[in-house]
């Protein structure tokens, strides 16, 4: 299926029903009182995450959701039925806006999460509501509110553990391969990646992470050159980025094409810039043994990097499983740290409760 990260549509959610101006007709009874039912509430419109959808492709060709309109009121005080919400599902890590304004709407980042986009129209009022001493028989009624209608702009971000970062032809594709359960295209040009790719590297037990393979960057890419830096975005989520880096490239050298890199990184965000970064020299195997470790330095050096190296080279697999292993300890590292802190923060919160104060959710 073609990766799409970006679709609008528009949501309508239902009418509410009006309400039903009704006499009782019973047989020897000249006055019958009103009895005309309420309406029903308008569906609502929900987007949920479903981690089972990977792309925003079904919203190019079903670009119109509608819920269903609330059931007018009746006779003998009947109320009409409600109309059903109507459910969505978008791939895990959506980001909705409205479309006319850019106002943010929310963030789907958990399966099963439901956020509501459209609200239901208000039921009308019978004239059953409007009988009093005064007014024997009413004949007053209220229709139902109408429904949001609204334009969304949707938009989705990867979510992943780990990003990997590149030139085209750096080896990301097949790296991802040979980590995960992945099967990006692989060939000798340039752009075989052509959209974002996700693998899941299993290691054993509860120790699993996803990659994201991200189409490669070239210079000029922030002022649109070759696929531009549209993908960039995708990163945003990962916790650890892996920097590819071919030893023998046919262009260029490996420094000057890190550089490239960083440089289109630092124009799209200094903060993404800034995260954690691991180079990982691949395409070792095109290099004598003996030529390995004097290459790293050269490059080490002339970088003044300071972060952690790897080589490996995808295609035989070399160096890949012990890369894996350290990105894990890391990802559990990170998590662990997480955990941690927000521990601290729930234990701040209750420290500043004064004793014997009551919480406020309990009352």
């Amino acid at each position: 299926m073609k990766f799409v990260d970006e679709a609008t549509i528009r949501v309508q959610a239902g009418d509410g029903g009006s309400g039903c101006v009704s006499f009782r007709r019973e047989k020897y009874v000249p006055k019958g009182g009103p009895d005309g039912g309420d309406g029903g509430d308008g569906g609502s419109v929900w987007l949920v995450a479903d981690e089972g959808v990977n792309t925003l492709a079904d919203f190019r060709v079903s670009r119109t959701f509608k819920a269903q309109r609330g059931e007018d009121g009746m006779g003998k005080n009947r109320t009409g039925r409600s109309g059903e919400d109507l459910e969505v599902p978008v791939p895990v890590g959506t980001i909705v806006h409205e479309a006319d304004t850019g106002e943010l709407i929310g963030d789907l980042v958990e399966h099963g999460q439901r956020l509501l986009v459209a609200q239901g129209g208000w039921h009308g009022l019978g004239n059953t509501r409007y009988k009093s001493s005064t007014n024997q028989a009413p004949r007053q009624f209220t229709t139902g509110t109408p429904g949001e209608k609204r334009r969304l702009a949707l938009e989705l971000k990867l979510l992943a553990d780990v990003g990997l970062l590149g030139l085209p032809n750096a080896g990301k594709s097949t790296l991802i391969r040979a980590l995960s359960n992945a099967r990006p295209r692989v060939a000798d040009y340039p752009f075989t990646t052509l959209h974002p790719n996700l693998g899941v590297v299993s290691l054993g037990p509860l120790q699993s992470f996803v990659i994201a393979d991200i189409p490669g960057l070239i210079e000029g890419a922030a002022e649109g050159a070759g696929l531009g830096i549209r993908f960039l975005k995708h990163l945003q989520r990962t916790g650890l980025l892996l920097h590819v880096v071919d030893v023998q490239p046919l262009e260029g050298d490996p420094v000057t094409n890190v550089r490239t890199v960083v440089r289109e990184l630092e124009k799209f965000s200094a903060e993404l810039a800034g995260r954690e970064r691991w180079l990982v020299l691949n395409k070792i195997d095109t290099l004598a043994p003996e030529e390995r470790e004097e290459m790293q330095r050269l490059i080490v050096d002339e970088l003044d990097w300071q972060g952690p190296v790897h080589r490996v080279s995808a295609e035989s697999g070399e160096g890949t499983e012990v890369l894996a292993q350290a990105i894990m300890q890391r990802l559990e590292e990170k998590r662990a740290l997480e955990a941690e802190q927000a521990g601290k923060v729930t234990g701040d919160t209750e420290a500043d409760r004064e004793p014997g104060q009551a919480d406020s959710s309990e009352e």
